[in-house]
């Protein structure tokens, strides 16, 4: 990681000490990302251990919490939902068998597990399904290969939609998210997480809980790396997760609660739980604040 990037993350791990409220930035004036709830009895902040967050409720257009949201970071595999959105867009077959090469397997990273050996063939439509449920690396990274052009041509569809989603400080190097050089802000995040929730394949494969197929000789199961989308008291609409040292635990998704779409951004969680148990404090927190309205309301 560059040294710009580590004293921005050593800054913002300071600042998790910090207990007052949090501002955001709203046509030129700083304001309490809460404010809406400022006369809300009983309603103050999640209490949540990720470094970064933004929780947007995209349904009133709304930035309903904000920590470090535009500070661009190393997002991991929340990668893939990019390369995820250029694959689809560049319109090659599904169906069409690639082959995973050793190239695919010397990615330069210690420990970038993978369950697919080199020789092993599977169509385009199902290594995608694995990059966005699985989070698999290889899987990824054959996609960009064989990307029309090659590895080069895709970082570049990658970063030119990144500059056309309004994603300012969004930077790919590679379309795995092993490389500490993919980075983003929360607030870019969110605009990916909702330009990839357009996209139905997307939708229906980062949501899958496991997935069954042939490789090789064998059949192979793959899960979910997100246990949120096995649970049935979660309407998630696309998700995210993703890991190396440099960001810590990530995780994005745009979810439905109490009727409202809500895009919530978690970076650099400290612990292999942190993330989803911070998204639970998230919707608790959305929901005693409808549940306060309510109560207010009925009051008057």
């Amino acid at each position: 990681m560059n040294s710009g990037i580590r004293m921005v993350m050593a800054a913002m791990t300071a600042a998790l000490v910090f207990t007052g409220p949090v501002f955001a930035q709203d046509e030129g004036a700083l304001m309490p990302t809460h404010l809406q709830y400022r006369n809300r009895a009983g309603v103050g902040e999640p209490a949540l251990h990720s470094m970064a967050a933004l929780v947007l409720d995209t349904t009133h257009s709304s930035v309903l919490y904000s920590r470090h949201a535009d500070v661009a970071m190393p997002i991991a595999s929340i990668t893939k939902l990019m390369t995820a959105l250029v694959v689809t867009e560049a319109g090659q077959p599904l169906d069409e068998h690639l082959t995973i090469t050793a190239e695919d397997r010397n990615l330069g990273r210690k420990g970038a597990g993978s369950r697919l050996a080199p020789g092993v063939q599977l169509t385009r439509g199902d290594l995608l399904h694995l990059a966005l449920m699985a989070s698999e690396n290889r899987a990824a990274h054959a996609l960009g290969r064989n990307y029309p052009g090659g590895i080069a041509a895709c970082v570049r569809a990658m970063n030119a939609k990144a500059h056309a989603l309004g994603m300012t400080s969004a930077h790919f190097v590679e379309p795995t998210g092993l490389s500490d050089e993919n980075v983003a802000s929360p607030a870019d995040l969110a605009k990916l997480v909702q330009a990839a929730a357009r996209v139905p394949l997307i939708r229906e494969y980062s949501t899958d809980g496991n997935y069954t197929l042939r490789v090789g000789r064998r059949m192979m199961r793959f899960r979910t790396t997100d246990s949120l989308v096995t649970k049935p008291d979660w309407d998630i609409v696309v998700q995210k997760t993703g890991y190396i040292s440099e960001a810590g635990r990530c995780l994005v998704m745009q979810t439905v609660i109490d009727e409202r779409n809500v895009v919530i951004v978690l970076m650099n969680s400290f612990g292999k739980r942190t993330r989803t148990a911070d998204a639970r404090r998230v919707r608790r927190w959305l929901e005693a604040t409808v549940r306060s309205r309510g109560s207010r309301l009925a009051a008057t």
